[in-house]
Parts: structure tokens; C-alpha cells; sequence
């Protein structure tokens, strides 16, 4: 597991007799797209990118500062010639040129970071981090690689600008799989891990440099799992945006309903099923 925002998701799933992978969020989304899942956890841009269907009312998201996914900045916003972007992210990456171009009218050059890469490794005007190396950036990583004039926290700027949330990822399957009883399933997992983020926060805090508290909190306060009218409504926008720039196709037939989670429910049952995040 790479990510801590996916274990409220996956709490109990494998207990249940679900085939569960782990991987980066690029890897399962690129064995997704090669058959060799049924269904994952992958980032959102690559449902609009088309072949999949999302299958459960469970997500990664947020409601505000997420904590995790942040661009720091060398020079003014407006100013940026250079992004680097984290090769594990494809959602957050598209949201960081969305929002350079939409309020700044900026297209910087893009440099992708090999994982394990830090604020250090790189030269470019603005650097994307996510997931344990954004969390710890106010300390170590940040003080190593300088001063920042300006630190972007993605979910935070995107849920301000719009009055929407963001959806990070979402549970997909591959057209044509059969569906059955795993909706329900992952669901429950949601459901279950939200009940036990005290637990869950006490078994994964020291592994990610956290203590239980700021573990707690980042699970509890930073991250929101459930995909509704809201968030159906923000990923169309997160869409629409990301096409003018030439990132994902237009909207047309949605991938998902505006009906809410009821009617997004129609879910498979898979041979294998992957676990990612942003």
C-alpha cells in the first residue's frame, strides 16, 4: 500500500474473500486498462479518459485542504515556465496545470519525478507532492530543499475556487465485466473503515512519520468517501476543464449518473481488484 488515503476504503475487504492488489496509482491504472484487473482504485482523471464505469458510491476525496497534495511554488504563480509533477499522480497533476492555466494563464513545461523524489531533486518553478512526502513537506523535506514563497494545498484551492468538492479516485471497472455483489461490498469496507479511523490511524501513524493524532485528524477531518450529487457534479467540472487543455476528451455520456449513488451502483464482481490514490 502507497497511499494512506486508501486504507479507510479497503478495511476488511480481503476478510470478505476480495482478491485485493496493492501498487502505485499509475501502475493499477495502467493494469486496469491491460486486463489484468477487473476493478481498481485509480485516479479519476483516467474514467474520463473512457472504457471504464465507476461502480461504487466510495471515493477518495475532499471538502477543503486535503493536506496531502500540495504545489509549492519558487516564483509568483503567474510566473511559472516549469511544473514538476509526481509520476504517481495523474488526477492531482491535471489539477495543478488546471488551475495555473484557468487563474493565472500559465501552460508550464511539464518535468515528471521519479517516485521517491522530494522538493530537492528538482530545479522547476512549482513542485507537486502527494501523499507522505506532501504531509511531512512543513518539516524536513521542505527546510532541505528551501524556501517556497507560495504553498498550494490542491484540494483546498480547487473547493474555494469552485464551491465544489474534488474527487482524488474512484473505484472503476473495465466495460463488460460482469457486475454483482461487490458494490456492496466496497461500500461496507468504506463504511467499516470510517468507523475504525482511530484504529486504522494507531496501525498506520508511525509508518508514515505521523503521529496517532495527525494520523487521526488527516483521515477524519482532510478526507471525504463518499461520491454523491456534489462530487458527480465536481468531476464533470474537473472534466470540462481538463478538456479545454487538452487533458481528457469532453464530456458526453457521463461515466457516472447525476442520480447519486444509487444509480452509480451498477458494480462487478472481479477476479482481482486494485487499491490506489491520487
Amino acid at each position: 500500500m502507497q497511499y494512506l488515503n486508501t486504507k479507510p476504503l479497503v478495511h476488511g475487504l480481503a476478510a470478505a474473500g476480495v482478491d485485493v492488489a496493492y501498487d502505485l496509482p499509475s501502475r493499477l491504472a495502467d493494469r486496469l486498462a491491460a486486463g489484468l484487473l477487473d476493478v481498481a482504485l485509480i485516479p479519476s482523471i483516467e474514467v474520463m479518459r473512457g472504457g471504464y464505469r465507476i461502480v461504487s458510491d466510495a471515493c477518495i476525496g475532499c471538502c477543503g485542504p486535503v493536506m496531502s497534495v500540495k504545489l509549492f511554488f519558487r516564483t509568483a504563480p503567474a510566473r511559472v515556465t516549469t511544473l514538476a509533477v509526481d509520476e504517481g499522480s495523474r488526477t492531482s497533476a491535471t489539477l495543478a496545470r488546471i488551475l495555473l492555466a484557468s487563474r493565472h494563464g500559465v501552460r508550464p513545461r511539464i518535468e515528471v519525478l521519479p517516485i521517491g523524489s522530494g522538493l530537492g531533486h528538482t530545479t522547476a518553478d512549482a513542485v507537486l507532492l502527494i501523499g507522505d512526502r506532501a504531509i511531512d513537506s512543513s518539516g524536513s523535506a521542505e527546510r532541505a530543499a528551501g524556501s517556497f514563497q507560495v504553498i498550494w494545498d490542491l484540494g483546498d484551492e480547487w473547493c474555494r475556487w469552485t464551491g465544489l468538492p474534488f474527487v482524488f479516485a474512484v473505484w472503476a471497472a473495465r466495460d463488460g465485466v460482469e457486475t454483482g455483489p461487490l458494490s456492496r461490498q466496497l461500500a461496507g469496507a468504506r463504511d467499516a473503515g470510517r468507523a475504525n479511523l482511530a484504529a486504522i490511524a494507531a496501525a498506520e501513524a508511525a509508518a508514515h512519520g505521523l503521529t496517532v493524532p495527525q494520523c487521526l485528524s488527516y483521515l477524519r477531518d482532510n478526507l471525504h468517501y463518499d461520491l454523491g450529487r456534489q462530487e458527480l457534479a465536481a468531476l464533470e467540472h474537473f472534466q470540462r476543464h481538463a478538456a479545454a487543455l487538452g487533458l481528457a476528451p469532453p464530456p458526453g455520456q457521463p461515466r457516472w449518473e447525476s442520480r447519486g449513488a444509487a444509480a452509480v451502483l451498477a458494480s462487478v464482481p472481479p477476479t482481482s481488484t486494485g487499491t490506489t490514490a491520487r
